[in-house]
């Protein structure tokens, strides 16, 4: 009798800090496309981010470990972190499926990025080895279907909440409750991040 796949989502971004809306995505994803876990996946390089100063890899690290603590679904890989150069899609998965093969893998994406998927480097290799989860927030301007139907929609709660918002909030010495999570707010405070900004 074969062994059933064991289905992973994973979860790539900056993350600079996570949030409690990368949070709820991933739930959302983990529950609606029958995940059995979601892998955090912080960017070394992202190639799509063009922003000064990304805060150390190591703080973005931690902040992750800290705020997926508390669910027994969640994980974090430092894989891109251990790589040198850009942080692409393809080379990480390609490395992910060699060194899991008992794992089935999703990649889970904004809708707003479903629109740039055929930009992607090696997109139509990438198709072939992963499924795409989509978060589909409501009011979304496009037809899923016509955007891709290699991707899986998931229905996401419309919640504006962005890193760039944290970071000024944090900047301006306002309060993080409930944008992210209790431990990620203490490790911004002890360390000092986002401090001098602006």
């Amino acid at each position: 009798m074969s062994v059933k796949a064991k289905q992973i989502g994973i979860m790539g971004g900056t993350f600079d800090p996570i949030h409690c809306g990368h949070l709820l995505a991933a739930e959302q994803a983990r529950e609606q496309a029958r995940l059995d876990e979601v892998w955090f996946m912080p960017a070394r390089i992202p190639p799509h981010k063009e922003r000064a100063g990304i805060t150390a890899q190591e703080h973005r690290l931690r902040m992750v470990e800290l705020a997926v603590a508390d669910h027994p679904s969640f994980r974090v890989t430092d894989v891109e972190l251990l790589r040198e150069g850009p942080s692409y899609t393809y080379d990480t998965m390609c490395q992910l499926i060699d060194t899991y093969p008992d794992c089935q893998f999703s990649f889970i994406i904004g809708g707003d990025m479903v629109e740039m998927l055929p930009k992607w480097y090696r997109i139509s290799d990438l198709i072939q080895m992963v499924r795409f989860i989509g978060l589909a927030r409501p009011g979304s301007n496009f037809d899923p279907s016509a955007v891709s139907s290699s991707v899986t929609f998931v229905e996401m709660p419309t919640w504006e909440l962005s890193s760039t918002l944290v970071r000024e909030r944090a900047a301006a010495g306002r309060s993080l409750r409930y944008l992210v999570p209790a431990a990620v707010e203490s490790y911004i405070r002890e360390q000092g991040l986002y401090e001098s900004i602006g």
